[in-house]
Order: C-alpha cells, then sequence, then structure tokens
C-alpha cells in the first residue's frame, strides 16, 4: 500500500525514495534506509515516507529507528491511515489494540480495489467465499433468503456466490473504491459505506448475515457480534471465516495481531463470543483460505444461528 501512495510534493525528494526502494528491492535494507532518511531531511513530515523508512529500518534490524519512524508518522497522521500503531503493538512497544484504526483498513482497501481481485483469487488462491457459500448450503439446504446482508462485500466476491439465492441482497463496506468496483457488477440491491462495529439494525430484520474474510481486520469482535445479533431475526444464518493462530490445540490467546497487521482468533473464543449473543453453531471448520508469502493460512469457516 505505502509504495503507491502520493508523492512527497518535492521531485529530489522523491528521487531519493525511489532510490531507496530500488535498495531495498535488491536486499540492502540499511542503505535503504540511509537514503529514505535523506529523503525525508528535505519533507521531515511526509508520513508515507516516514512509514516506509520505519519498514526498512524494521527489515535492516533496526528495531529502535522503525519504532522512532512510526512513531513520527502518529504525529505526522493523526488518523494513522498506514497503520503505524498497528507496527508499534507488533513490535511489542505498545499494547495490542482491540482494532486497528478504521482510516488505515479504508485507505489499505482503497488503495487494493483496482487490483482486489486479481490478487486474492489468482495470486493468493482465496477461498473464504467458495468455502462460506459451500457451509450455507449445508447448513440451510436449498432455503431461499429475504434479506442477506454481505458485511465487508469488498467487490463483491461472496455476493457473486448468494445472489441466486437471495431476494434482497445489501452490500456493505467500509471503502468507497470497493463499492465503486462492486457496483459495477450489479448483483447488489442496495450498496452502502459502513463499518461492522457501526452497524445500525435494520427495519426489517435480515435472515442472512455473511463476513467473508472482515474480521481480521476487525479485532475484538465482541461489538461486531452484538451489532449482527440485532440484524438478523430469530433463525437467520450468521456465515463468517477468521484467521485462526491454533495449530493442534487450543490457545491460551483470544485474539492476536499478526506481522501482517491482520488479527487472528482462537476458536474458543469464537464460540464464546457466539454463545454471549445468543447464537448456535452449526458448523464451524479448519480449512486453508488462501495462501501468503507462499504459505497456506489457516483459518476458520463458521456458520451459526440466531436463537433469539
Amino acid at each position: 500500500m505505502t509504495r503507491a501512495i502520493l508523492s512527497s510534493g518535492d521531485l529530489i525528494a522523491d528521487r531519493r525514495a525511489h532510490y531507496a526502494e530500488m535498495m531495498f528491492e535488491a536486499g540492502d535494507h540499511a542503505s535503504a534506509a540511509d537514503v529514505m532518511r535523506q529523503a525525508l531531511e528535505i519533507v521531515p513530515g511526509w508520513a508515507p515516507g516516514l512509514f516506509r523508512l520505519g519498514e526498512m529500518e524494521e527489515k535492516a534490524g533496526h528495531l529502535d529507528a522503525a519504532a522512532d519512524a512510526w512513531r513520527n508518522v502518529l504525529k505526522a497522521d493523526a488518523e494513522d491511515r498506514f497503520g503505524a500503531s498497528l507496527k508499534l503493538a507488533s513490535l511489542g512497544v505498545t499494547a495490542q489494540p482491540d482494532a486497528p484504526p478504521s482510516a488505515y483498513v479504508e485507505t489499505l482497501f482503497d488503495a487494493y480495489a483496482p487490483t482486489f481481485e486479481t490478487a486474492l483469487v489468482e495470486k493468493l488462491d482465496y477461498r473464504v467465499p467458495e468455502l462460506l457459500a459451500e457451509a450455507i448450503v449445508r447448513a440451510g439446504g436449498s432455503r431461499h433468503y429475504r434479506h442477506a446482508i454481505d458485511l465487508g462485500c469488498g467487490t463483491g466476491l461472496m455476493g457473486e456466490r448468494l445472489r441466486a439465492s437471495v431476494s434482497f441482497l445489501q452490500g456493505i463496506d467500509l471503502s468507497e473504491a470497493m463499492l465503486r468496483k462492486a457496483e459495477e457488477k450489479r448483483i447488489y440491491d442496495r450498496l452502502e459505506k459502513g463499518d461492522v462495529n457501526e452497524l445500525e439494525k435494520p427495519e426489517i430484520p435480515a435472515d442472512l448475515v455473511v463476513a467473508a474474510d472482515v474480521f481480521v481486520y476487525v479485532g475484538n469482535l465482541d461489538r461486531a457480534f452484538a451489532n449482527i445479533a440485532e440484524a438478523l431475526e430469530p433463525g437467520g444464518l450468521f456465515a463468517f471465516s477468521v484467521e485462526t493462530h491454533e495449530t493442534d490445540g487450543p490457545s491460551e490467546e483470544e485474539l492476536l495481531l499478526q506481522p501482517s497487521l491482520r488479527f487472528t482468533h482462537s476458536a474458543a473464543y469464537v464460540i464464546g463470543l457466539l454463545t454471549r449473543h445468543g447464537f448456535t453453531p452449526l458448523e464451524m471448520n479448519k480449512a486453508t483460505i488462501r495462501h501468503d508469502r507462499g504459505e497456506p493460512l489457516t483459518g476458520i469457516v463458521v456458520v451459526a444461528r440466531r436463537t433469539g
């Protein structure tokens, strides 16, 4: 994301930042950081450059310098569009937050929108929509849904699989760029910008809520699950995925911020929240949901029924 952010506004600074990137790609991380610092001498308040400097310092093993760079990002960009607070938490410099900054998530997906589907489906073998669609069919059979809400709908990968079994399909996403991509497909009856933690109770309750690969960017899920319970009618289905840090047994950690700046959740944490908010789990299956840097990522695919 950060490499595609706007220019610093100074040609010389931009040129030095470009040289720094070339050195970084060549594996000379310390020299890359040196050259990026030279660029920042010209434009000291350039938040994208400061964030990238932190990444270069981190890769070079200069963790204190990386932390300093990310603290300076927060001074330059109070909304934290680049996730500097998450980087500081991942280093152990600050406590793990309950949630990422909403401006970071919005900026991230606005930048991803043009290449989102190509990157996920063709390069990362993204399987969440397919796995969730299959799980919904197993739980609901041939049921036709009156009103489905696709939370974090993105470009519509999940909506494409829901359309045939839904009378009214609503998509909600934090990124306007993603919503524009979804609108091009003409599969949703309504699209709107929104945050799962701010989800309002619809006038007519939904009978299906789906959140495909959304909660990795939410963190603490208590508020989200409470809102979804309010949005669903008794007997309605809630289908979602999480990434998990568990291997062969239960983990003492309920949620963890990963170096990828995505949150993982334990099965015990998910079950506890479902029970607290009036859901009965129908299916919870571990599966490889995509690849990251060539390695398989394990997730949990869940379908639960709202018990009322």
